[in-house]
């Protein structure tokens, strides 16, 4: 429109005096009113013809409003979570306002509102001289002009946005809003002319389209009441703790005065809205809001003098003071107080994903102007006890150093996240204290979280699937002993290396043989170095991957792939990837993106797309039923403190990283919760002595629970309330050919050196153990025997080897004939067969009792040296 305004400014400012701006306006005027009415003479056709140059289609577009999340409650039914806004505004339909506000408006803005046909004549004149002469701005509009000047001031707040393209914000944000509401309301002279010409214009179209009620209505759902407080309905609950349909003939004309000039009216602001040319306050509470009683009760006058109340009703309001009822209106997730974490997921999702916006701008204004409701998958049922859980066992900080505690729950076979709890109290960073962070423990860097926590031997996981998924069985026989030389030959991305590691296990167990069932019911780290050296450790990292884990950076997890981090979980992961790891485990083998937003609703009512989410195939179902098998099996040893005993089977996964962080996994048929607790590693740092870092055996929570167990009672208060609500049914059979016993060829080694021996047998998968020495015709120092001997043998069995001694066996000796000794006494009955050189064994026997049975029988031959057992009666 800059060609309009030089138009407007040529023929108006510079042609006619102050007699023909007045015949303008009365024509303008006149024309609206009566539009009937034949306009003649020079002045008038000018004026109609710059009228009619001037747009006069104005299109109300919605006007901002806040975005609200919601959530489901203990009851089933939505709450309110949190809301996001530039302009608070809860809009309303006509009945739901007071008709005492309706009257106190009209009485004091546009008493013939109903009569005029958008403008109003004498008032509008009296505008344009003034704005001429430059000794008023004001507007001296009807309820449509004012109407039009609101809609175009938020056509213009629109535009303004709080986020720069680059990404940086807006640091003129709050100057331009300003800018706004003033090129709407106080412009002067030429300026002046043309926006009043311009709401004159609208006005009338606006009269033509819409009815009476829907314009004043729009006005008082669009104005502004001051600060971030828009429409009649915000406006009652912010100043009044009510709503615009139970309004007092008080509060309604209080109401209907602050709308004529909000900020500086509002009674919000305990110590006055502006200040003197003196530095003195005014319009506060020091003076009962003075300059708002004299604009509340003008408008009372107006109504009374308009018959609209009693003159009693009259005198009671006019004579009461303001008293204001504040209700806080905090924005943003502090709102959600407890659950503020979880909104906070959420608000990230709307921020980064396209269903909201091609660009970051775009989705930053659909949060705060975009007027949605927003239905989360957030379950109270299971939040709440989260809640108590981590205020009674979690303590909120702990002093020199950074403590973090969090717990998840997803619904297995949507990926719906079902809550999120933390330590902490939700504070944004700026002036946060020690335990205030607005940081989402549970998520990762994306969703407003850091950088990930080690998960600890929960990740052994991806060890054990990859294990399954190459056709290994749980019950193969490995030797997890620690190797005295801490040396494993593995394949890194298809490349054989060598790795030393001194690190073994908990309490420095030196391990066991065993199988993987055994190794992950015991989370023996030794156990998982032997499956390892059969993998590939880049593929148990895909595994991972597979299963929606990446690092808390937003980096792969296949970036890495060395042996502590890959099998043993020292990588950096945020809680909710490993949620959704296990609740791929017992959703079959279908992993399924985690998600929080259900439903989305516009402003007009209608469902709007979700994010896409989608769920995948990524395990057959065999090897996430045989996992889930051997999983089964840490709930009665190393997770046994997370059980729950409610009839609902779980699996889970105990971890441990160092003595800086445990986690606690578990998943039903339904849901799966993960839980970290544990410190910022940067915050016990190397160059700390170890006596003065600290450690989790060495702190404790609220309830006197060291924190290194806490994971336990959260674990127990999530995943059980998880149980109640959403039930879980029994696992799949594990596959049979994933829970054979495999039986490998067992090599001959009699004759071979020790070392000779050990290295052929554990090259064929089995195990060595050196036994003692036996007399043998063999060479002193080889394998004289091995047991079992040479043939099939269980994978991985331990082989015991004896060496011989140099000395020759004894030579054969005859046999003899076993004598009937029974009903003889023990004693005689031991002489006598120790002297035909029998040996006797006689469990219970005493010397006197009587022999009762023998073993071998009487009259049987056996060489000499054979040990005959006797079994006795009485108690000798």
């Amino acid at each position: 429109m800059p060609q309009i305004k030089r138009t407007l400014k040529g023929v108006l400012g510079g042609l006619l005096g102050l007699l023909g701006l007045s015949a303008v306006a009365g024509v303008l005027v006149t024309a609206a009113v009566t539009p009937a009415i034949a306009v003649a003479g020079v002045t008038g056709s000018q004026a109609l013809t710059i009228f009619d140059n001037l747009p006069n289609s104005l299109t109300p577009g919605a006007p901002m409003e806040p975005t609200t999340f919601y959530g489901t409650g203990t009851d089933g039914k939505p709450f309110q979570l949190a809301k996001f806004y530039d302009q608070n505004r809860v809009p309303v339909s006509f009945d739901q306002v007071s008709p005492l506000l309706y009257d106190a408006i009209l009485s004091s803005e546009d008493k013939s509102f109903y009569e005029h046909g958008g403008v109003n004549l004498g008032a509008t004149v009296k505008a344009v001289v003034d704005n001429v002469r430059g000794t008023s701005s004001r507007g001296a509009s009807t309820i449509s002009q004012q109407f039009v000047k609101n809609v175009l001031i938020q056509e213009c707040e629109w535009n303004v946005k709080p986020t720069l393209k680059n990404g940086k914000t807006n640091e003129k944000y709050g100057e331009q809003l300003r800018a706004c509401w003033t090129e709407a309301t106080e412009a002067k002279g030429a300026d002046g002319i043309e926006r009043k010409l311009q709401e004159m214009r609208y006005a009338i179209q606006i009269e033509k389209d819409f009815s009476k009620n829907d314009i004043l209505l729009g006005y008082l759902n669009v104005a502004n009441f001051g600060g971030q407080t828009y429409g009649i309905e915000a406006a009652a609950n912010r100043y009044f703790g009510t709503s615009a349909k139970n309004l007092t003939l008080g509060q309604a004309a209080t109401l209907a005065g602050i709308v004529q000039n909000p900020n500086r009216f509002r009674i919000d602001l305990e110590g006055g809205t502006y200040t003197d040319k003196d530095g003195v306050a005014h319009n506060g509470k020091a003076d009962g809001y003075a300059d708002t009683k004299f604009r509340r009760d003008y408008v009372l006058n107006r109504m009374f003098e308009n018959g609209q109340i009693t003159e009693a009703q009259y005198k009671e309001a006019s004579e009461a003071p303001i008293v204001p009822n504040i209700k806080a209106t905090t924005q943003g997730c502090a709102a959600a107080q407890d659950q503020a974490y979880f909104c906070q997921y959420v608000r990230a999702v709307i921020e980064t994903d396209k269903a909201f916006g091609e660009t970051e701008n775009e989705r930053q204004e659909t949060l705060r102007r975009g007027g949605l409701q927003v239905y989360t998958s957030l379950d109270m049922r299971i939040q709440q006890p989260g809640n108590d859980a981590m205020h009674q066992y979690a303590p909120a900080s702990v002093p020199g150093a950074t403590y973090v505690a969090s717990g998840v729950t997803l619904e297995a076979d949507t990926g719906r996240i079902l809550a999120i709890v933390q330590n902490t109290k939700f504070k944004n960073s700026e002036g946060a204290k020690e335990g205030e962070t607005s940081q989402v423990y549970a998520a990762d860097r994306e969703h407003y979280g850091a950088i990930g926590f080690g998960p600890g031997s929960t990740y052994k996981l991806f060890t054990l699937l990859d294990w399954l998924e190459k056709g290994h069985s749980v019950n193969e026989t490995l030797n997890g002993v620690l190797r005295s030389s801490g040396t494993y030959k593995l394949t890194v991305c298809g490349k054989p290396t060598t790795t030393i590691t001194k690190s073994g296990n908990y309490r420095k167990s030196r391990g066991f043989v065993g199988t993987p069932m055994r190794f992950t019911a015991q989370s023996l780290n030794t156990g998982f170095y032997a499956m390892a050296e059969q993998l590939d450790l880049c593929d148990i990292n895909k595994m991972a991957a597979r299963l929606g884990v990446h690092q808390g950076s937003m980096d792969p997890v296949t970036d890495s792939n060395q042996l502590f981090e890959s099998v043993l979980g020292s990588k950096s992961i945020a809680p909710i990837q490993m949620a959704g790891a296990y609740a791929t485990v017992a959703n079959k083998g279908v992993f399924c993106e985690p998600r929080v937003i259900d439903k989305v609703v516009s402003t007009e009512g209608k469902e709007l797309p979700v994010p896409k989410q989608s769920c995948t195939k990524v395990l057959e179902p065999e090897v996430a039923a045989t996992a889930a098998h051997a999983l089964r099996g840490v709930m009665n040893a190393t997770g046994s403190a997370a059980r729950l005993g409610d009839g609902v089977p779980v699996i889970g996964k105990t971890g441990t990283n160092e003595s800086y962080g445990t986690a606690m996994a578990t998943a039903s048929t339904q849901t799966s919760t993960f839980i970290f607790s544990g410190f910022d590693r940067d915050m016990n740092a190397e160059s700390i002595p170890w006596n003065e870092r600290k450690t989790l055996e060495r702190t404790y929570g609220p309830s006197g629970m060291q924190l290194s167990q806490i994971r336990f009672p959260l674990s127990r208060a999530m995943q059980g309330a998880a149980n109640a609500a959403y039930g879980g049914d029994q696992f799949p059979s594990p596959d049979r050919s994933l829970t054979r016993t495999v039986l490998r060829d067992l090599p001959d080694v009699v004759g071979k050196s020790i070392d000779e021996a050990r290295g052929i047998l554990q090259g064929a998968g089995f195990s060595v153990a050196v036994g003692d020495p036996i007399d043998s015709e063999i060479g002193q120092g080889l394998v004289a025997a091995q047991s079992p001997g040479a043939g099939r043998a269980p994978s991985g069995a331990t082989i015991t080897l004896s060496p011989s001694s140099g000395k020759k066996p004894e030579a054969d000796k005859p046999e003899g004939t076993v004598p009937d000794v029974t009903g003889a006494k023990y004693n005689q009955a031991k002489a006598a067969l120790e002297k035909l050189g029998f040996g006797v064994s006689g469990d219970g026997c005493k010397g006197g009792s009587t022999v009762s049975a023998q073993d071998p029988a009487a009259e049987t031959k056996a060489p000499a040296g054979t040990e005959v057992n006797l079994s006795c009666e009485g108690d000798g």
